[in-house]
């Protein structure tokens, strides 16, 4: 949807009396064209002339809507960008930070015990502010320290900071505060206060105190009535403790440092629409080549211009005119300044360029087959609704580099094992039959890239399956630790229900020649305390673009079928 022009003024307001009034049977004339200059006109006139100049209120005519150019989505996202963000801004901050923001007071942030258990860095993430560490929390840190969880090993890592953080300390030192950036973490210029005393404060009747998050609530409160001048905030993941607390009139708000992007809609597309005149403004002095890559003959682009310092390299950009003239689909190679290195690409979508009997349906799956073919991007994310074709995509792709040209040895399938519905209880088998439940969708893409000839006989069709088989391996993210793939083709399916600490797990365990894709839709997350804007998918696409070795593509339209394209859009 193109974005529309940005207005250069406020619309001027008449005031309720010079509003006209239509005498009886008569209705009131309007004004057929109001423009800036009447407006002004009317506003800044006399009353009595105000009234001859505007019998009606004065309505600004629409602006008219502009294309999506890079020129132009370059000028309205950063007001997007900060009205969004303004907004998310006032949402998630209790009114003593915004209060403590706007007069630069330093606030004391008092933290429930599962933002450490999610974050183990967030002592250190609240830069100039001070933490406070109740009891109770440590209490709870040591009860979930013991186990082989993610939250185990998270207790575990922030029971080893703070044993780092108090080991040389003096126990009465410890009440004046100890310096959150000692361990090397200069971001952080706070104190951590561990609570050293018993502190009483009046809950509300009826409340019980024994229980963990109650007490974490007294101690909000009595720490306001200690330092009645200081802004004192709880941070908790917790969103029933949060309404517990503003119920009580405290102010808290969640953790979102751990968030990459603010909104979801920000996130990098990897595609980028050129503006219709991109030729004219980017014609003058272009370097035309041809190399021959990968058994291709590839032609190449040097353009210099206002657009190219806003692309990043591998992205791909486009440009369909609409007078007639040949499209233009190309990859940016190479940035310097404002010159760049653009790079045509091979048409997957027609079928002698197929991908193991696969062509791409829309503009976004031809840019996907480019990245999934190229031997020199190591790394691939797809993003996209269900029925985009990710998952038959990177499977068309990983059969045709297994068996065909042998640039990898064998396909490696995993995916984290979050049940959508009831859990169904322990699987038997070995470790790949204990996935293969969850391995639903892989098996339905094979069937449809298994349709060989039907004159191999069914002898033939069950050997291609058994080789296929063969080639494909279905191992679990437990067990994925300490190993190294070499010359692997890696799919991690459903990354959006990973955590940012788990896909980095995934991808250092890549060894040479190992290729690796990431697919996912960060709508459809069933990880607790995931979202969006943390969600390791968008965590790794966020870092990993303009890297000269890896490329991202958001598919835009399914393709499984219109049932579940109508589907997708309704429900």
């Amino acid at each position: 949807m193109p974005l529309p022009k940005m207005p250069t003024k406020p619309a001027a307001l008449l005031s309720p009396k010079d509003y006209p009034k239509a005498e009886k049977g008569k209705p009131a004339k309007t004004i057929k064209s109001a423009t800036p200059e009447k407006i002004k006109a009317i506003d800044v006139a006399p009353a009595p002339q105000r009234k001859k100049l505007a019998t009606v209120p004065a309505v600004v005519s629409k602006p008219v809507a502009e294309k999506a150019t890079p020129a132009v989505i370059a000028k309205t996202l950063p007001v997007v960008a900060a009205s969004k963000a303004k907004t998310h801004d006032s949402r998630v901050k209790s009114g003593t930070s915004r209060a403590a923001d706007k007069s630069g007071t330093t606030k004391l942030f008092v933290l429930d015990t599962n933002v450490l258990m999610h974050d183990p860095s967030s002592l250190f993430r609240f830069e100039e502010h001070d933490v406070y560490l109740p009891m109770i929390t440590l209490e709870e840190l040591d009860d979930h320290k013991k186990g082989m969880s993610e939250v185990a090993r998270n207790a575990r890592q922030v029971s080893r900071s703070l044993d780092a953080l108090v080991g040389d300390i003096d126990h009465h030192d410890i009440e004046k505060g100890i310096l959150l950036s000692k361990l090397g973490n200069k971001d952080a210029k706070g104190h951590l206060y561990f609570q050293t005393k018993l502190q009483s404060a009046d809950l509300p009747v009826g409340l019980p105190k024994g229980k963990a998050d109650n007490q974490i609530l007294g101690v909000v409160r009595a720490l306001e009535t200690e330092m009645p001048g200081r802004p004192v905030v709880l941070v908790s993941k917790d969103i029933n403790m949060r309404i517990k607390a503003r119920a009580m009139g405290l102010p808290a708000e969640d953790y979102f440092n751990d968030h990459v992007l603010e909104d979801s809609d920000l996130l990098y597309s990897g595609i980028v629409q050129l503006p219709d005149d991109f030729w004219n403004k980017h014609g003058k002095g272009i370097e035309t080549w041809q190399e021959n890559r990968n058994g291709l003959s590839t032609t190449f682009y040097r353009i210099t211009g206002p657009v190219i310092p806003s692309l990043l390299v591998n992205q791909f950009v486009y440009l369909e005119p609409k007078n007639g003239e040949a499209s233009f689909y190309g990859q940016v190679r190479q940035i310097n300044g404002k010159t760049a290195v653009l790079q045509t690409l091979r048409d997957y979508g027609h079928i002698k360029h197929s991908v193991w009997g696969i062509t791409s349906r829309n503009r976004e799956q031809n840019f996907a087959l480019n990245l999934l073919m190229d031997p020199e991007c190591d790394f691939v994310t797809l993003l996209g609704q269900a029925g985009t074709g990710k998952t038959l995509l990177a499977l068309a792709a990983g059969l045709a580099q297994v068996l065909e040209t042998k640039t990898y040895n064998e396909i490696i399938v995993t995916r984290v094992t979050v049940p959508v519905g009831e859990d169904i209880g322990f699987l038997p088998g070995t470790e790949e039959e204990k996935m293969s439940p969850w391995m639903g969708a892989f098996d339905d893409n094979l069937e449809v890239l298994n349709k060989s000839d039907n004159d191999a006989g069914d002898w033939g069709r069950a050997a291609t399956q058994d080789l296929i088989r063969s080639k494909i391996k279905i191992k679990s993210l437990n067990f994925m630790r300490g190993r190294t793939f070499v010359n692997k083709f890696l799919i991690i399916d459903e990354a959006q229900n990973l955590t940012p600490k788990q896909v980095k797990t995934l991808v250092t365990r890549a060894g040479p020649g190992t290729k690796i894709i990431c697919l996912g839709n960060i709508a459809q997350i069933d990880t607790p305390y995931l979202t969006e804007g943390s969600s390791g998918l968008t965590y790794v696409v966020d870092r990993f673009k303009g890297w000269a070795h890896s490329g991202h593509v958001t598919l835009a339209r399914g393709e499984r079928s219109r049932l579940a394209d109508h589907a997708s859009e309704i429900l």
